[in-house]
């Protein structure tokens, strides 16, 4: 029987390779000619589609997925959902979850894929339940992750483990299986051997989803296939490879002619490649890479998706301290060891990253991301493997929740968001696409929807974001929410791609003006120094960032370590605390401010 093909050009392609900044209008141009292919889906949204478009494309992302409902009527949407983290990066309360799936079904999306960053079914129960009440497709996902062995078994993430995880699915009521490889790590044998064994156990289809970042994901497909697998995901050749998806065209020649043959016009492909090649002209700056290399090497020891680099990357950059991205990826797997193996996938991949970031820049746990606080205490889920008891002991001295993890299902203890999210925005809509667009982001979807109805003018940044080579920072799904201010050196430049000329502006690295004195560490002598320095009344941004919420106000009296302000940095919260007993005497930046690193946050005096 011939397998069949779900397409991820217009969501997974270019979130590995563009950091998710392909436009809407240059996608509806072939938008029906992809829908006559024959594709057994389409991905189109979900994942970091819905955040990018509106932070950095001022885009709606419901209006988007509007859009492309009208344009392909034949081929059935497909979006990626985070279980109880939806589109975001926490879980979100059960209101919200179910309003949320409704909507996305009722506007456009006939396939769900749903996935947990652990695997833990507690955190898809209600995600599942809702879709399947909705009369849409729900696919459930098995995150393929490894331990030491740097393949399938151990005593984790062995054949059992898949098998035992793909039988709970199913039996939640899942209409199909993907296995999710989103590192590249699922080798071609590994692949027969799980594949083959899946089918024998399930009734239900089964489809791959791989990454091509280790170089093996085309004949891990193929031994998919031949394996038995239903459905397999790719991409159009000019948004596959490196950390995307293997590319279709080759596969289609590879099984012409065979039972396996997948059905699917050369010709038609050959057509929409054309245009994506012409069109990716103006994003060039965005897909070049300082690799040589197609294929990450080093993947299949840091095990890290491919996107991350590029995130981690432009974190220490930020820092000054892209010298230090080795010390970075030696400290990802001592980190995942201890904090129970998570499989590196969203949100736990960017939580990892962002701490090694931490701890390679401030010292180990020295400051810690109020998301890390959450998952040891429980708030994400269940570890597939034990938490180190000593490191739990540290990121959880301070917390407020208490210091003894929870074990019952995270969602049971959110507390219902949907009505406060409309009363929160009550005097700019009552749209539940706007309602859900705040109760996801919070600080980021009101300042969206400020703009969106015209109460906030387009920042300077979200009108430049026209130019892909002014998008900041190029990462998976994470960017930085602050963009660099120009220095006095910044010169412009016409640079011509083929018959297209483009005005660009030039900045000298690091010429960034206005830093303000270097004078006193914020980090203890004895700990590892880093480039976060203060004078003695200040309270300094460790990290470029948003301004989610001030805790104190001026006048309030604080104890040295208490928290200020929490800073939302690369979709991380980290609670910026005082470093000395005093008073406040100013607080610099409202909520939804944007701040660079080393930007005053705050005045105390003693």
């Amino acid at each position: 029987m011939a397998v069949k093909v779900t397409d991820t050009t217009f969501r997974d392609g270019h979130q590995s390779l563009l950091a998710t900044r392909l436009k809407t209008t240059d996608m509806t141009p072939i938008a029906q000619d992809m829908d006559s292919i024959g594709f057994h889906s389409m991905e189109v949204w979900g994942g970091a589609t819905f955040d990018v478009a509106m932070r950095f494309l001022y885009e709606d992302p419901w209006e988007r997925l509007r859009t492309f409902k009208k344009l392909i009527t034949k081929t059935p949407l497909q979006m990626l959902l985070r279980g109880q983290s939806l589109v975001g990066y926490r879980n979100y309360a059960d209101d919200v979850v179910e309003a949320f799936i409704d909507r996305a079904g009722d506007v456009g999306i006939d396939i769900f894929r749903v996935f947990d960053a652990l695997n833990d079914e507690r955190n898809l129960e209600r995600a599942a339940t809702s879709v399947n009440q909705s009369g849409k497709h729900l696919q459930l996902t098995l995150c393929y992750s490894v331990t030491e062995e740097g393949s399938m078994g151990g005593s984790i993430y062995n054949l059992q483990y898949y098998l035992d995880k793909a039988k709970v699915f199913e039996d939640m009521g899942a209409d199909s299986i993907c296995i999710k490889d989103m590192a590249g790590l699922l080798s071609p044998y590994d692949a027969f051997e799980l594949v083959s064994s899946l089918k024998n156990s399930l009734d239900i289809p089964l489809q791959l989803h791989t990454h091509y970042t280790s170089g093996m994901a085309s004949m891990t497909v193929l031994k998919a296939i031949e394996a038995g697998v239903d459905v397999v995901d790719t991409c159009l050749a000019p948004l596959a490879l490196r950390t995307a998806q293997p590319a279709i065209e080759p596969l289609i020649i590879s099984l012409k002619g065979r039972d396996k043959d997948l059905g699917i016009d050369l010709d038609k492909i050959a057509l929409v490649d054309d245009y994506m090649e012409s069109v990716l002209q103006t994003y060039r700056p965005l897909l070049d890479t300082p690799n040589i290399s197609v294929i990450d090497t080093k993947v299949l020891q840091h095990q890290i998706p491919g996107g991350m680099t590029t995130n981690l990357t432009a974190q220490l950059r930020e820092a000054e301290a892209t010298d230090r991205l080795s010390e970075v990826l030696d400290e990802i797997p001592v980190i995942r060891k201890e904090l129970g193996y998570p499989p590196l996938v969203t949100p736990m991949s960017q939580m990892i990253g962002s701490q090694a970031v931490s701890n390679v820049l401030f010292g180990r746990y020295q400051m810690i991301s109020n998301q890390i606080k959450d998952y040891v205490y429980g708030l994400y889920g269940r570890s597939p493997a034990k938490i180190d008891d000593s490191i739990t002991k540290v990121i959880l001295a301070d917390y407020e929740k208490g210091n003894t993890p929870i074990t019952e299902r995270p969602g049971n203890l959110a507390e219902p968001e949907i009505e406060k999210s409309q009363e929160a925005i009550k005097e700019l809509s009552e749209n539940i696409d706007d309602i859900l667009i705040y109760a996801l982001y919070p600080t980021l979807g009101l300042n969206f929807l400020r703009i969106k109805y015209g109460v906030d003018p387009i920042p300077e940044e979200i009108k430049d974001i026209s130019n892909p080579s002014d998008t900041g920072n190029v990462s998976d799904s994470n960017d930085s929410s602050a963009a660099l201010h120009k220095s006095d050196k910044t010169k412009m430049f016409n640079v011509y791609v083929g018959e297209k000329c483009y005005l660009v502006e030039v900045d000298p690295v690091n010429s960034i003006t206005g830093i303000r004195d270097q004078s006193t560490e914020l980090v203890s002598p004895d700990k590892p120094k880093s480039n976060n320095v203060r004078r003695n009344n200040e309270v300094l941004a460790p990290l470029p960032g948003i301004v989610v919420k001030n805790i104190v106000k001026a006048g309030q009296k604080v104890n040295k370590g208490e928290t200020i302000t929490v800073l939302e940095s690369m979709k991380m919260e980290t609670s910026v605390p005082s470093p000395i007993d005093g008073t406040i005497k100013e607080i610099k930046h409202e909520p939804g401010s944007k701040v660079l690193k080393n930007d005053v946050l705050a005045i105390l005096k003693t």
